[in-house]
């Protein structure tokens, strides 16, 4: 099944993957990822909601063929990267082609006359990005609704002199960039090589491991929890002591049905870091598991059944 589009940007043949995951077009990684998960969990086979099988169907090919792909696009540095420039692009293709623009939505419609742009945009894509995947029937039609709130927002953006192509956490980035490396200049002592080798190892290993997590992340959703495991393992590589990292492999081999392994994982995760949002998951999950275990073994108690007979089993004639 392919999705078709025509609403907002996709009628320039533009992917709106902040669309698709119902996000701002400032979002930064956390934003992101938040989001996608809970609709990972609502669309994936082992969570979703979907009662008859063509729901099911339908549920699972959102997730692969569009969630999944806008996560990874909107998630992996270089693609990431390139999202912001074609952003751009559109901005300034879309104040040169104003007269070609077609909304449909009242949303978007109220959003190109508002008095409050950066307000009114926020509000009216969070109110959308949660309904976009309630009722799957009617999801591209919700996609198309918020690709149209970004079609207005990057317009009059554009029109203002402000062109949109980089989040507010890239842009935060930028500048302590910037910042570090006019305090670099102004150093009158140099800094030995190794040291600043040393220092630039560091630094990239954090983001380094979030690819690899946000892999992971990708594999759990779309039911690969080998590939998964495998992918947090190689991470841990680089940084052994990476809460999240530890927590998603505690997810991980709780779907493989390896219940001491996730709880090792599972613990070091809340060691490391008490409110890990993906250790504090898998563990409400373990315990279901290990009540659900407890209460199939009661049954299968011998003594269980020898009760179960008195009070329950018919007399043999």
């Amino acid at each position: 099944m392919s999705f078709n589009i025509k609403q907002g940007l996709f009628q320039f043949d533009f992917e709106d993957h902040h669309a698709i995951l119902g996000v701002p077009l400032d979002a930064d990684f956390n934003t992101i990822r938040k989001r996608y998960m809970l609709i990972a969990r609502r669309l994936h086979p082992d969570s979703s909601k979907a009662e008859s099988p063509a729901d099911k169907k339908l549920a699972t090919q959102l997730l692969s063929k569009l969630a999944n792909p806008a996560y990874s696009k909107l998630t992996t540095e270089s693609t990431r990267a390139e999202q912001g420039v074609l952003l751009g692009m559109m901005s300034k293709r879309l104040v040169q082609e104003k007269d070609k623009v077609k909304l449909k939505s009242e949303a978007a419609q109220q959003l190109l006359k508002s008095q409050n742009l950066e307000k009114d945009y926020q509000e009216s894509v969070a109110k959308l990005g949660k309904q976009a995947y309630e009722t799957l029937n009617q999801t591209l039609e919700t996609i198309g609704q918020l690709s149209e709130l970004n079609l207005v927002y990057l317009q009059r953006k554009e029109s203002q002199g402000e062109t949109v192509g980089k989040p507010a956490a890239d842009k935060k980035s930028a500048k302590s960039a910037a910042s570090g490396k006019k305090k670099a200049e102004e150093s009158p002592t140099p800094q030995p090589v190794v040291a600043e080798a040393k220092a630039d190892e560091e630094k990239s290993a954090p983001s380094k491991i979030d690819n690899y997590c946000r892999r992971a992340e990708n594999f759990i959703a779309g039911g690969d929890f080998d590939g998964a495991v495998n992918e947090l393992k190689e991470g841990l590589k680089i940084q052994p002591k990476n809460s999240r990292a530890h927590g998603l492999l505690g997810q991980a081999y709780l779907k493989k049905k390896q219940s001491t392994l996730a709880k090792v994982h599972i613990n070091q995760a809340l060691k490391l870091n008490p409110q890990e949002e993906s250790a504090l998951e898998a563990q409400k999950e373990l315990q279901k598991q290990i009540q659900k275990a407890a209460k199939e073994k009661d049954k299968k108690s011998p003594l269980a059944t020898f009760f179960g007979s008195l009070l329950g089993g018919k007399k043999k004639k």
